[in-house]
């Protein structure tokens, strides 16, 4: 469905801080880092899409999030919501909703909700039951 997913940052080492030990713990493979645009990218497996990227808006206009906009990522489990969403916190990220069950989306969602230190909406989250 979707080629890739870009969200903008204004520190790009804060970012990195954020990004990479939140996305190592969902496993996600990293792929590249370019210092000098700066931006970096993770991608999908086992296919090398959908990427998953950060970096400087490419207008080098000052970056804004977005309100009602968030991406969300897949956990395996509600252990790894629970470990995705301390990583968060302890990365520089703020809560936005505790890890638990929401069953006003189905019985067996099981998320977390933060934002990154540029304010960008992110989520993790299980589909299966425990």
């Amino acid at each position: 469905m979707f080629s890739h997913i870009m969200v903008g940052v204004t520190d790009f080492d804060r970012a990195m801080a954020f990004y990479k030990p939140v996305l190592d713990a969902l496993g996600i493979q990293f792929r590249f880092q370019e210092d000098d645009r700066p931006w970096a990218g993770w991608q999908s497996s086992p296919d090398p899409r959908p990427l998953f990227l950060i970096g400087r808006p490419h207008n080098q206009q000052a970056h804004h999030p977005g309100n009602g906009q968030m991406v969300a990522f897949l956990a395996r489990s509600r252990d790894q919501v629970r470990e995705v969403h301390a990583m968060a916190m302890a990365s520089g990220g703020t809560c936005e909703g505790m890890p638990g069950l929401r069953p006003e989306y189905h019985a067996h969602y099981y998320g977390a909700y933060f934002r990154d230190p540029d304010g960008n909406k992110l989520c993790v989250a299980c589909h299966h039951a425990e």
